[in-house]
């Protein structure tokens, strides 16, 4: 007897057809091929049990068991399902007509109910794409494959739920979402505003820049003058995520785990801050069984890196690459995944060992020698990459006793908005969305200057010896700080403001 069902493997944040297929002839034995890794070899446990308190059991049959195609990985938990299923088939418990048009996924208890799995929404997007007439599910992830249109998607709570629909016996109806109303949900954290940033007018314009164009920025400044504070707000300024943002973004944040259960859509821009004791797999991604890093979990978001001198050196020089192409490949031996990262990386630093260069309040205790080595644990090509980079200065006591608040994040979120749909037309019909994203191609095509502005630049690239990496990213930030403007030109007056914007780019570590 040869049974056939459907399931689904992740393959980086896109999910394959497996094809379980499962040989019942006069024996004892349980064999499965096909690379299943670990915990899908262990699902045979948890199905006998499962199996056992619903009133089956696991037939007296030598049982071959083929995950097809055999040269992809099979890891995780929602293979219990389709497993558990296709048992019930060679023990002639289940017959349906209805299996060959599901995709099954789903985790079993000891007792028989479904846990959610990870990678839903790839699943459901592979489904459809297969041509599958729906998914069957557990409960919990249901509103998230939910959100692709044209596929029906069955909530199951127990196995015996999928039993019961498989034979025909009981209609579950399927999971419907309105993914407008949850696109469209976009929220932030309510004590998050710009309105809360006493003082820093300097960098409150400066974010506003980097927000509209989607620079990278570095903050330097000494401890308290509010650098995770104005890094925390960023993303409140930023345009709404588009739908396909939000599929994306949804898709990586569920095949990582970090999808909460019953919801559908990643709303927001994802803020991601990790540990300066991160490691390189945990920043960028990989492992043994290839998960997402923080700069994927950060795509179409921001990745906070907070006192950026003391991550390993190592580590931060990973970051180059992706800051350049906006997606990683992970290779590993057997097989190579790719995810997305394009984020906006903003860091913080202090500007000294001892972090009190420049305060008017306190003496700062270190010798140029000590603040150029604590400088050079970035590299210069690092820098180069980095957009903005402004000095954060302490705030006084009396902006700090101010009473009336200060522009919102609602009002600075419009203007940001106006820019990008300046981009957005600009852009039109090209694989680029903001200012920061522009080839080297472009910036000449639409980085025009005028004598003043070009004489301007001249002087500061021959001044401080810029790259021409920084050249073309001192003309992207003018771009962009003249759609803020609504001028169609870039101006002189936009060319210096973009020159200022590069303080660690000077000869002299402390001319800020």
């Amino acid at each position: 007897m040869l049974i056939k069902c459907f399931s689904a493997a992740l393959q980086g944040i896109r999910a394959e057809v497996v094809t379980i297929e499962m040989h019942a002839v006069p024996g004892v034995d349980f064999v499965m091929v096909g690379l299943p890794d670990i915990s899908v070899k262990e699902s045979r446990e948890r199905i006998r049990s499962a199996l056992q308190v619903n009133g089956f059991s696991l037939p007296v049959k030598q049982l071959t068991v083929n995950m097809a195609p055999a040269d992809v990985r099979k890891e995780g938990t929602a293979f219990d399902l389709p497993l558990a299923i296709g048992i019930l088939c060679v023990g002639e418990h289940l017959k349906s007509t209805r299996l060959e048009h599901y995709l099954l996924l789903g985790e079993l208890s000891l007792d028989g109910t479904l846990q959610p799995v990870h990678g839903v929404l790839p699943v459901a997007l592979c489904a459809k794409t297969n041509g599958y007439r729906g998914l069957i599910v557990p409960a919990g992830n249901a509103k998230e494959a939910a959100v692709v249109d044209g596929l029906e998607v069955i909530p199951a709570v127990t196995l015996m739920d999928v039993v019961h629909f498989l034979r025909g016996e009981q209609d579950i109806p399927p999971m419907s979402v309105n993914t407008e109303e949850e696109f469209l949900r976009y929220t932030y954290a309510a004590d998050q505003d710009m309105a809360d940033i006493r003082g820093q007018y300097e960098m409150r314009r400066a974010m506003e820049v980097a927000a509209a164009g989607g620079h990278n920025m570095m903050m330097i400044g000494p401890p308290g003058s509010g650098k995770s504070m104005l890094a925390k707000r960023l993303p409140t300024i930023l345009p709404p995520l588009t739908l396909d943002e939000a599929l994306e973004t949804t898709a990586i944040h569920s095949v990582a785990g970090l999808l909460p259960p019953n919801q559908a859509l990643v709303s927001a821009r994802p803020f991601r801050s990790p540990h300066h004791t991160v490691t390189d797999v945990a920043l960028i991604g990989g492992g043994n069984n290839p998960r997402p890093g923080e700069i994927s979990l950060a795509h179409n978001g921001v990745l906070f890196l907070d006192e950026v001198p003391e991550y390993k050196r190592a580590t931060l020089e990973v970051l180059r690459q992706p800051l350049e192409d906006r997606h990683i490949v992970v290779a590993r031996q057997k097989h190579t995944v790719d995810y997305p990262s394009s984020f906006m990386l903003v860091a913080a630093m202090n500007p000294c060992p001892c972090g009190h260069y420049g305060d008017a309040q306190h003496v700062c205790t270190c010798t140029p020698s000590q603040i150029q080595r604590y400088k050079s644990r970035i590299s210069g090509p690092l820098l180069d990459r980095i957009d903005i980079q402004c000095y954060v200065q302490a705030v006084p006591f009396e902006t700090l006793n101010k009473q009336e608040p200060g522009e919102s994040s609602a009002v600075v979120r419009e203007r940001v908005m106006k820019a990008r749909h300046i981009q957005q037309e600009r852009f039109r019909g090209m694989p680029v969305y903001c200012n920061a994203q522009m080839t080297t191609k472009m910036v000449r095509q639409f980085c025009r200057l005028d004598a003043a502005g070009t004489a301007l630049l001249e002087q500061a690239i021959t001044k401080n010896g810029l790259s021409a990496r920084a050249y073309d990213r001192i003309l992207k930030v003018a771009r962009t700080i003249a759609d803020l403007d609504g001028k169609k030109d870039i101006e002189s007056i936009h060319i210096w403001e973009a020159i200022n914007y590069r303080v660690l780019d000077k000869n002299n570590w402390t001319d800020f």
